[in-house]
C-alpha cells in the first residue's frame, strides 16, 4: 500500500503521489487554479508528504472559501490554523508574484 500518510512527514512526494495530488487539486474556480498552477509550477519538485497532506486540507473547502484565504479576506481558523496548512497556504500566495 502506497499511502502517504505511512511515509515519514518531510520526504518528499513521489511522481505518483504528486500526479493524485495535482489531479485532487483541480478547482472549479479558475482563480484557485492559476494559484495552484503557479504553486506546483514553483513548489512541486520539492514538495514533501507534510505539505501535500496540509494542501489537501485546504482542498477540502468549498471554491470560495479557499479563495477568500488565497485572497487573504480571511484568516485560518480551526485545523486550517495549524502550521503546515499555514505554511502551504503562505506558499500558494506567494506563488504568482515573483521574489
Amino acid at each position: 500500500m502506497n499511502d502517504t500518510s505511512m511515509a515519514s512527514p518531510d520526504v518528499p512526494l513521489d511522481g505518483r503521489e504528486l500526479s493524485k495530488l495535482k489531479w485532487r487539486c483541480r478547482r472549479g474556480l479558475l482563480e484557485n487554479d492559476l494559484f495552484i498552477e503557479c504553486f506546483f509550477a514553483r513548489h512541486e519538485s520539492g514538495l514533501t508528504v507534510r505539505q501535500a497532506n496540509a494542501l489537501k486540507v485546504l482542498m477540502d473547502l468549498s471554491d470560495n472559501d479557499l479563495l477568500d484565504l488565497l485572497l487573504g479576506r480571511k484568516s485560518p481558523e480551526g485545523n486550517l490554523a495549524s502550521p503546515d496548512v499555514v505554511q502551504v497556504l503562505g506558499l500558494l500566495r506567494t506563488a504568482r508574484h515573483p521574489h
